[in-house]
């Protein structure tokens, strides 16, 4: 009996030991890409492998790494958050108003900013909920008009300036070369990972992305995790914001505009399903990072912008194929 058990327990562990081989296999793919990028920029323009443009790149790439923490979290879930880059824009907006126009405590207004991403985020998430939406994406497409609605009307769509250097700090600062908005996302990513790997509710985030009715039945409060999900992914917005507003000294209501693009973008280069229930917030930072470089390597080359927007659909449409085909391997090797 206990040889007929031990065979039982081999063959079943081959299939997930397959997955795994599989995931691995991907995760060092995503990374090769990276570095190939990397070489061909380096051979195309001398000023690539540059400190500056580098770190360069660090800064640049430092907001849509700690927007695509959020939108990971939504698309693991199957589901996906439209409205980061205006969450952005209204809560740097309400933040202006506050420290700039009303002269409050500089910290408390990065409080209020933090706070008026969440709020909006949990919103999305009650949007999703309570009635009942088909979709995410009804939502978070809801929520995105609205918000950037509100940033225009609150100021009557002048931007905001003149932040005190406390504000400032995140997006303004270096520790020695490196800009302190990376190293802050580098915190974030070991925080998220950490979160996601070595406590419930993050292994419960996996399980509601792979089969919410079979979550449900096990005892998980799936509305509650997709509140949760949804309100950290406002709260990563309004975390960007205050990065961005310390790069420019300035809140405007027409910020954060196709940010979401660029975070989607992000995950699913990292490996991340739109069916849910599969991705690494490490690939995360990595499809990030092949984002960035991207965009700055055409930017040394002078490439017209309407080039380099056409370039990001295309690596989209190619990273969303790629999961398609991964999608149907799978179930192809579970018959």
């Amino acid at each position: 009996m206990d040889k007929v058990d031990t065979a039982a327990a081999s063959e079943a562990a081959v299939p997930q030991q397959a997955k795994k081989a599989k995931k691995n296999l991907y995760s060092v793919g995503v990374l090769i890409s990276l570095i190939l990028l990397c070489i061909v920029m380096t051979v195309l323009s001398k000023r690539f492998l540059t400190m500056d443009n580098l770190m360069n790149v660090a800064s640049q790439a430092a907001i849509s790494a700690i927007i695509s923490i959020g939108m990971f979290l939504a698309i693991l879930t199957a589901g996906i958050d439209l409205s980061v880059g205006s969450v952005l824009a209204l809560s740097t907006m309400v933040m202006g108003v506050v420290c700039v126009n009303l002269g409050l405590n500089p910290y408390l207004s990065i409080l209020v900013c933090l706070g008026t991403g969440t709020l909006l985020g949990l919103l999305n998430g009650l949007l999703l909920t309570k009635l009942s939406l088909p979709h995410p994406f009804i939502s978070t497409l809801g929520m995105q008009k609205m918000a950037r609605g509100i940033a225009l009307v609150i100021t009557a769509a002048a931007p905001v300036s003149l932040f005190p250097p406390q504000v400032q700090f995140l997006g303004n600062n270096y520790a020695g070369p490196v800009p302190v908005s990376f190293i802050l996302v580098a915190v974030l990513y070991v925080c998220m990972y950490l979160f996601l790997t070595r406590t419930a509710a993050g292994r419960y985030i996996y399980a509601v992305g792979g089969n919410k009715e079979a979550s449900r039945l096990s005892g998980i409060k799936v509305e509650s995790i997709l509140n949760m999900v949804y309100m950290i992914s406002g709260f990563t917005a309004a975390l960007a914001g205050i990065v961005l507003v310390g790069r420019v000294n300035a809140a405007y209501p027409l910020a954060g505009l196709e940010y979401e693009t660029d975070a989607i973008a992000a995950v699913i280069i990292g490996g991340a399903s739109f069916f849910g229930g599969v991705g690494s917030i490490g690939n995360t930072v990595i499809g990030v990072l092949i984002i960035a470089v991207l965009r700055n390597g055409l930017n040394l080359l002078n490439v017209d912008s309407n080039y380099q927007t056409f370039s990001i659909g295309a690596v989209i449409i190619i990273a969303v194929y790629v999961d398609v085909l991964r999608q149907k391997v799978m179930r192809f090797g579970r018959k």
